[in-house]
Formats: C-alpha cells, structure tokens, sequence
C-alpha cells in the first residue's frame, strides 16, 4: 500500500488536492496504527482501499480524503474538531455523513426497500456520501468471509436488496455488478454454484468463437472507413445471468448476452454507422435491436445494442456507444460528479429534457444535490437534468412525462418521513409527526408510558418534530400516563386513538 497508488488513479489533481491526499493518507494510518480488522489485516487496509475504489471512480480528492477518514470519528480514533482544523469543513461534512448513513441497518422487511433507498438520498444530503459509502460497503463485501455466518447474511442481504439497487439506480454499473456477486452466494449458495458452473461451460464454449468474430466485426468497420474503434466484450454479472436463467425456464443456449462484444465510436452518428454496417454483413435476431441512445433507460444508460447470427453457429450481442456513454454506463452519477474536474466535459453526460419549464424542478432539486453537482452552472436555462434523478421516484421506472418529480416531492419528501429506533429499525411517519406520534408506532404500551425521549442522542420535548433519519429513543416509566396535550403533540390517528382510550379509561 502506497498513497502514490491513490494518486496515479486521480484526475488532473492539483498541487492541494495532492497534498489534502497525502495528509489525510498520513493521517489515517496513524489514526488506525495498531488496530486489526477480523482477517487479520491493518484496519488502514480497510480505509485505503475505499479511498481507492474512490480514485478508481475518478471522484475528487476530498471524496478521496473522506474515504481515508470516514471511519475514524466513528471508532474513536479522531474528533470532529481535529478533521475540521486539519482537513476542513467539507472533509468533515462528508466523513459525518458517512457516519450517519453507518446507522441505518436493514432487515429484510420488503415493505422497506423502496423507503431505505430514499432515505439514503436524504438523509446523506449529498450524493457524494453514498457513493462513499458504496465504496466502503464494497470493501466489506470482498472480505465479508473473515466475519460469522449470521453476519454474512444479513449483510449481504443488505448489500443485495439496498446498496446494489441503489448503486444501479445512480447508475454505477461497476459497483452494482460487484456487490451483487459478492452478496449472491451467501443469500442463494445454491443458485450461486449452478450459475457459476453454467457460466464456465458457456464461456469455453462461446469465447474462442467470439473473439474471432470481433477481430472480423472490427474488419468489416474498417473496410467502410471506421478505424477509430476500441473493441471489448464484457461477461454478464452471475447474479444478472442466474436472474435471467429463471426467465427463460433454464435454458441458458436462450440467453445470447453472457459474453457480449462492446464497441466504442467517437460519435452518435458512426454509432448509427457501425449498426449498418454490422447489419450489413450479419443478419440481426429479429426483436433483439434496442436502441438505448434514442430512447435512454431510466437510469441514464444509453447505447445500441443488436444481436447477431454469426455465421458459424453462435449468435452474438452488440453493444455500441460513445466513450462519453460507455464512462457513463460504468460510474453513472460518479462521471458527473467528476465533471468540476475536467473543465472539457461533454454536455453528452446530461440527458437532455425535452421541456421548457424544468426550472422549478431544478431549483427543488438542487437542495438534495452536492454543492459541486449545480445545475444552474451546468445546465443550459435549466434544461439538463440526469435521468438518474428522475429514477429516484419509485421503483417503477416512471418517466417525467408519468409526474415522476411531482410523485417524488408528495410520495416522501412532503408527506412522509422515516425515523429509526436505536437498533435502526426503520419507523414510516406523516411529516409533522412527534416522538410520541413514534412511539405509539413502535407498540401502544411504549405511547401510553413515555416519560422523555432522546432524538439523535439528546434530550428534547414531547411536542419536538421529527425529521427525516432521526433516531428516537423512548424512555419509559410505568408511572408515565397520557395527558390531554399529547392529543395537539400528535399526528397520526393511531396515536390520537390510543391517547382517547388512555384517556378515557383513567377517567
């Protein structure tokens, strides 16, 4: 391990953005010196490579530098005000918004999918913090073997049903893709084993074959004058290919996308071109062109995609895009994030929004976004808005032209909001609601005997609204009994209901 490391992965970094990584590098090696994690290994380890999935990432240095500390006010080895003199208020911000996101546990309740996913969008108030803590979490995963069975599980099921989804979701197709196969064999072991069996037999079989179509693909390209084209193929995820398995009833010689080739053209027009040209030379599968760069998926993901009778017996998919769009498809909100640090972007990273009117949109957005993401200084009369945003609604790929904003703002940011108990279970309230509007939800034996309530670790009153990702803890005393305040304190009608009948038997 080496900041140097680090370093070689970043992105035209200044003379400060060297240095903030070297001192918080130095830092954190000191902060952690003597501590092992579960394997065996130095704590640092653990810090060092999620500052360096970061850099991988191309994310800023204090992204990078975030990565480095983002444990240490957590395990005691650093305080707040000794990263804020040292490395500033931005380090911290972001080291303290990894902290919190570090409370929120999962487990396994469907109905809390969909609300933990938000949540995290809100309660990190910058998207950098999450894409921190997928880094941190992808870590974990790949040393998840040194921690004890009942463990494991939850966290990968965690990993499986929130932080992948959600990595999919900001479009970070290289985080969802890994932290899927890793979660995969400790939740389905059995499906993992057929899958990777199955995987192994097909890619013996299938790759010889398709390098040697490649090699002709890139020929035929440029016989018509595309030259400037970088060939790849990509293998299809085990958890994604297991996912498909069950589609097609188990057939895998029906899934013609395991080992797929991937071309990069310098424009949208030669991605039309190399399309014809393919279509030209190969018969294409009828049903199987999508074109993804038309109409992008709702997360942001644009390219063409066609499959291919070959001609010596396999069938092939074709993936063709713009390297702006292939960079696009792996990092997804991380490419635009990173767009302060390269002054020469391409607009290209923006899906353009057909409407005239999204200022408004934009202006309530820009309060959930990271100071560096602004739209008003990116956009064009507020027209750019990544699709990922629009995605963030719900779970049912809803488009802007379905109200997907308008559902966002009444479905949670408006109406509801999600609290947690000190286990962090997760408590769906009416915005508005107080503590004990939490604590009747919790059970009507914790409503009727409140005797104080702690929110966040600190003391407040009864009638104190809850916020977003708050922890609450109820103290109870058998002596505790409703009064007829509590009714104006409370939001919710199971609460008020129980208060009455609390209040009509003491009467």
């Amino acid at each position: 391990m080496n900041v140097k490391d680090i370093i070689s992965l970043m992105e035209s970094p200044t003379k400060a953005d060297l240095e903030l990584v070297e001192n918080t590098y130095d830092f954190a090696q000191k902060a952690h010196e003597g501590v092992l994690r579960k394997s065996g290994e130095p704590y640092f380890v653990h810090v060092y490579e999620t500052a360096k999935i970061l850099a991988e990432l191309k994310m800023g240095a204090e992204m990078i530098a975030a990565g480095l500390l983002h444990d240490s006010i957590e395990d005691g080895v650093a305080k707040e005000s000794e990263i804020r003199e040292k490395f500033g208020d931005e380090v911290l911000f972001l080291v303290n918004g990894v902290t919190k996101l570090g409370k929120l546990k999962y487990r396994g309740a469907e109905r809390y999918i969909g609300s933990l996913q938000k949540l995290f969008v809100a309660s990190a108030q910058d998207i950098r913090v999450i894409i921190i803590k997928l880094a941190d979490r992808l870590h974990n995963m790949r040393t998840l073997e040194y921690v004890r069975p009942d463990k494991q599980k939850r966290i990968a099921l965690e990993t499986l049903e929130i932080f992948a989804p959600l990595a999919y979701r900001l479009s970070i197709r290289k985080l969802s893709r890994e932290l899927e196969d890793l979660s995969f064999p400790y939740i389905y072991p059995k499906e993992y084993k057929e899958a990777k069996e199955l995987l192994k037999l097909k890619k013996n079989e299938t790759l010889p074959k398709l390098e040697k179509f490649m090699k002709s693909v890139k020929r035929a390209l440029a016989e018509e004058g595309l030259t400037n084209v970088k060939t790849d193929y990509r293998q299809k995820g085990l958890y994604s290919l297991s996912k498909k398995i069950n589609k097609k009833a188990g057939d895998i010689d029906l899934i013609y996308d395991i080992l797929a080739i991937r071309l990069q053209v310098d424009s949208i027009e030669n991605c039309y071109r190399a399309l014809g040209i393919i279509h030209n030379k190969w018969r294409p599968l009828p049903g199987r062109i999508k074109d993804y760069i038309a109409v992008p998926k709702p997360n942001g993901y644009q390219s063409i995609h066609t499959t291919v009778f070959t001609g010596d017996g396999a069938i092939v998919e074709v993936q063709i895009r713009t390297p702006e769009m292939h960079r696009n498809a792996e990092f997804g909100i991380a490419s635009h994030l990173s767009y302060k640090n390269n002054a020469k972007d391409k607009r290209a990273r923006f899906a353009i929004s057909e409407s005239p009117d999204k200022n408004s949109e934009i202006n309530w957005f820009e309060q959930f976004l990271p100071r560096s993401l602004n739209f008003s200084k990116h956009a064009s009369n507020g027209k750019d808005i990544p699709t990922w945003i629009k995605d963030l609604a719900d779970t049912h790929n809803m488009s802007a032209k379905d109200g997907t904003i308008e559902d966002l703002k009444a479905d949670f940011f408006c109406q509801r909001i999600f609290v947690f108990t000190p286990k962090g279970d997760v408590v769906d309230l009416p915005i508005g609601s107080s503590p004990i509007d939490f604590a009747y939800a919790i059970h009507s034996d914790v409503g009727n005997h409140i005797s104080s309530v702690k929110v966040n670790g600190k003391m407040v009153a009864l009638n104190t609204p809850l916020k977003n990702g708050d922890f609450v803890e109820i103290v109870t005393k058998k002596s505790a009994k409703p009064s007829r305040k509590w009714l104006d304190f409370s939001k919710t009608t199971m609460a008020k209901r129980h208060i009455k009948n609390a209040l009509g038997e003491k009467e």
